[in-house]
């Protein structure tokens, strides 16, 4: 009986390291995502680095994923800190929130490709103001 109990703690081990190692790679593709959204946007990704602060089932065309929001700070000026998000669903980027130029509310597009393009990405604030 012991053998089996042992058994069961080594794959809830492992288990926690698959997932350990899975969220580690997914932060990698987050900090690359965001650095190419700062560059696109004329930003600066301070600290180098994003934190994940949310996971949440969405559900997309009938279809329920797994989204993690990964939150970074960004900078236009280089004195000024301004918080931004970044939401991700396996190794591509659903949607991301940046601050407007010259307005500390968070701007949110959605990528319709499965990583951030510059010809793919609306804008829902120009949405939100036609209706």
């Amino acid at each position: 009986m012991s053998s089996i109990n042992d058994l069961i703690w080594l794959f809830v081990l492992a288990a926690g390291v698959a997932t350990w190692y899975r969220l580690t790679q997914a932060r990698e593709v987050a900090v690359r995502a965001a650095t190419a959204l700062c560059k696109r946007h004329e930003l600066q990704l301070l600290d180098q680095s994003v934190g994940l602060r949310a996971i949440r089932w969405q559900g997309v065309d009938g279809v329920r994923r797994l989204e993690r929001c990964y939150a970074f700070e960004v900078s236009d000026d280089g004195q000024s800190r301004q918080p931004a998000r970044l939401w991700m669903a396996g190794n591509g980027v659903v949607s991301f929130s940046l601050p407007h130029s010259g307005a500390p509310e968070l701007e949110t597009v959605v990528a319709t490709d499965a990583f951030v393009h510059t010809g793919n990405v609306v804008s829902l604030a120009d949405r939100r103001r036609v209706h």
